[in-house]
């Protein structure tokens, strides 16, 4: 493997997107992932305008469009199916690309497929885990489990659970829990209202769905139940634990809405996941010489606002554009300028929050809550 090539931890969207923008600008890039066979697994994400434009800008609007859903706006009721407000989303908001809503498994494979074709078929190595570094002035040699590969950076997009970002920050590093457990599935029926609405439900007890299409003839929905007192969670995140419908259920028994049926969106949903609403306080720095931290391994933030996935997509287009200017100094110049930014956005995450764990009785708080997240996303 040439020196020069940049190695990448981690096969996800962060990942992905960092070796098609870096290849982009002429720099090759290998990426090792710890799962034997990548398939498109897990439920919906939603792509902000920004992310977008970045996807776009690599060549790929055309097919992302294809297999996604653009919603027009957010829309928030009360369980009685009473609109509380409406809020326009990105090209109804006056963005210049649309806001898209589409499964992370149809994304990862769309994504993977893309790096394959221009990167190589070997440019993505499955069943290569990460076991740690280290680095000199001409090179940085990573131990794996198919063996030692070296290259002139390593890029840390090993999701929340990060390998590299545990060697980078040794010391505690505790997952926050929201004190909320969120159940996830994506339902095959039609969407509801208009096909191009995303739902925010707000229930009793602080319990909130939100519920949107995400094409090919799914409905994703994330139930969110107080279930303790936020704080640093105990253990790991336990992801992706399979959860029964029932579960679910009897937190919507007394819900009406008249353009929704819940139960066909529980019914109709083959897998239910069951994890916990967690991130992590900022970092002091990402990365050290040669090595750094992208997405989710460096800013894990609360899936609220829409922002996880598409910070990682903006992370790979700075750092690609960074280093391929300055070299090492550029992985420099790339944390300087997204950790402020993305440290804004969890901070910003936390707030959106707590504005709608207090119910509707905050609701202008809700509302500037949203509105002050579709403007910063527009300065992304």
């Amino acid at each position: 493997m040439p020196h020069d090539t940049v190695l990448i931890a981690g096969a996800g969207i962060g990942g992905l997107t960092t070796a098609l923008a870096l290849h982009a600008r002429g720099i090759d890039a290998t990426i090792m992932d710890r799962t034997p066979t990548l398939r498109p697994i897990g439920v919906g994400i939603n792509l902000l305008p920004h992310a977008v434009r970045e996807l776009t800008n690599l060549g790929l609007g055309d097919a992302l469009r294809d297999i996604a859903a653009a919603p027009h706006s957010i829309c928030f009721y009360d369980h009685t199916g009473e609109l509380l407000f409406r809020e326009p989303r990105g090209l109804a908001a006056g963005d210049p690309h649309p806001q898209l809503s589409v499964h992370r498994g149809r994304l990862q494979m769309l994504l993977l497929e893309a790096v394959r074709s221009r990167l190589g078929g070997i440019a993505v190595r499955a069943g290569t885990t990460v076991d740690g570094f280290i680095q000199d002035s001409d090179r940085v040699q990573v131990r794996t489990t198919a063996g030692t590969l070296s290259g002139a950076a390593l890029i840390g997009a090993d999701g929340i659970g990060s390998t590299v970002r545990a060697a980078l920050h040794p010391g505690p590093d505790p997952l926050m829990w929201a004190g909320i457990t969120m159940y996830r599935g994506a339902a095959s029926m039609p969407a509801f209202l208009d096909g191009s609405t995303m739902a925010i439900i707000k229930g009793d007890n602080g319990v909130d769905l939100v519920t949107y299409p995400i094409g090919g003839g799914l409905v994703n929905w994330v139930l969110q139940v107080p279930t303790g007192d936020p704080g640093e969670l105990d253990g790991d995140a336990q992801w992706n634990l399979a959860a029964e419908p029932a579960e679910v259920s009897r937190h919507l028994t007394r819900w009406r809405l008249n353009w929704l049926d819940l139960d066909a969106l529980v019914a109709r949903t083959e897998n239910i996941f069951r994890y916990p609403m967690v991130d992590r306080n900022p970092l002091a720095y990402w990365g050290v010489g040669r090595v750094t931290l992208l997405g989710d391994a460096a800013h894990p933030m609360y899936p609220v606002g829409a922002n996880g996935g598409s910070q990682a997509i903006v992370d790979a287009r700075v750092l690609a554009d960074e280093y391929a200017v300055g070299g090492l100094a550029g992985l420099l110049r790339y944390e300087d300028q997204r950790r402020p930014e993305t440290t804004e956005v969890v901070a910003a995450n936390r707030q959106m929050h707590h504005a709608f764990s207090e119910g509707t009785a905050d609701l202008d708080r809700v509302t500037s809550a949203y509105r002050s997240d579709t403007a910063r996303s527009r300065r992304a």
